[in-house]
């Protein structure tokens, strides 16, 4: 992710949403008027969480993924209290708070980090990261001409670390950008995002890099993929300039390494890259999106029933385009939903509990359908 969004993104979109939230100490919900419930971090009509545990508690903390015996989990942060200067990644376990504690941290330390994903072994991780480019963190801007860009940083490699955070290989050495990798549920595939083509597009490969395959092809930012839980399907964003004044402007930012990612909507196509269509046309910027246990659903966040850009929510989509549930009713920002692989729980990054500040933490609720 990403991720989108894994992102790539990521925390940059957060900062830039949280920074406009409004202040509400009572926690009254901007579009449905709901109200926290009484001693639970849970928010009335909420009522796929049968419970839900805050995390972390400070900083802007996202893209957490379960390891496949869903023991650990692996997420990226930028907590100054941790001793970090941008998106650096940390491990932990399934059962664990970090009130008063620090994780270890599972990245080197060096450049920005995005999109941790562990491998079927459970012992090691696949992650982006720009150390090779420079050991500091990369200028991260948030606006050209008035409007809220991502930096698509062309010194992102993606490689694999073992869980005390050794770097044991590199799978990608491409000129440009490789990142938001994601591993299939069957541990036999992983989807990245690159650059390599002059546009940004969804690539597959082998998880020791090898066998790199292309799978989309149309002129826009195609990112923050997924596998369905049989591998068979991938699920994405996309933003799809049509106009020439749209296609002048993504190919002027792309030029400068740049995207705008404040139009997005959902596709979804075969793990080949056959089968390609759009899985939503709901306006405005829908990401992050994730493929229910089932695999008939897609788990995603959304602002396009905002009228501001926020708040993002969290809703629900058959991969037939039918059935939309909004799943959140928070007042601020609910993304980056993932559901462990046995289907029990959901992992997701929200700005709720924060007292009014703009840290976003990760909560963990136990699902139910």
């Amino acid at each position: 992710m990403s991720m989108v969004f894994r992102f790539l993104y990521s925390l940059l979109f957060l900062t830039l949403i949280v920074s406009c939230k409004n202040d509400n100490k009572q926690g009254a919900d901007a579009k449905s008027g709901a109200t926290k419930w009484v001693d639970t971090l849970i928010y009335a009509d909420e009522t796929h969480f049968k419970s839900l545990k805050q995390i972390t508690f400070g900083g802007d903390n996202a893209e957490a993924y379960w390891s496949f015996d869903d023991k650990q989990l692996v997420f990226q942060s930028n907590y100054k209290d941790w001793n970090v200067n941008c998106d650096q990644m940390f491990l932990m376990n399934a059962d664990e708070t970090f009130k008063d504690n620090i994780p270890p941290m599972v990245s080197n330390g060096k450049g920005r980090t995005t999109c941790a994903y562990f491998l079927p072994d459970n012992k090691h991780i696949i992650y982006a990261s720009t150390h090779l480019g420079g050991e500091d963190c990369p200028e991260a801007p948030l606006r050209k001409n008035g409007k809220y860009i991502w930096p698509i940083y062309d010194t992102y490699d993606i490689f694999v670390a073992d869980l005390e955070g050794n770097i044991v290989n590199q799978l990608t050495n491409e000129p440009g950008y490789d990142a938001e990798p994601t591993v299939s549920p069957q541990g036999d595939k992983i989807v990245f995002t690159s650059d390599r083509s002059g546009d940004i597009e969804l690539y597959t490969m082998n998880l020791d890099g090898s066998d790199v395959k292309q799978i989309t092809f149309e002129l826009g930012y195609d990112g923050g993929a997924f596998f369905s839980p049989d591998g068979t399907k991938i699920i994405f964003r996309s933003s799809r300039p049509e106009t020439e004044e749209e296609i002048k402007e993504y190919k002027d930012l792309l030029a400068e390494g740049l995207v705008q990612p404040t139009e997005m909507e959902l596709y979804i196509c075969n793990a080949d890259g056959s089968d390609l269509r759009q899985l939503t046309d709901l306006g405005s910027a829908n990401w992050s999106p994730f493929f229910h246990p089932s695999g008939e659903k897609i788990l995603f966040s959304s602002n396009f029933e905002s009228e501001r850009g926020f708040p993002f929510n969290l809703y629900l989509i058959g991969i037939d385009g039918k059935n939309l549930e909004r799943v959140t009713h928070s007042d601020t920002f609910d993304a980056f939903p993932v559901f462990s692989n046995d289907g029990k729980k959901l992992i997701f990054s929200s700005n709720r509990n924060n007292g009014g500040g703009h840290d976003t933490n990760l909560f963990i609720a136990e699902w139910k359908d």
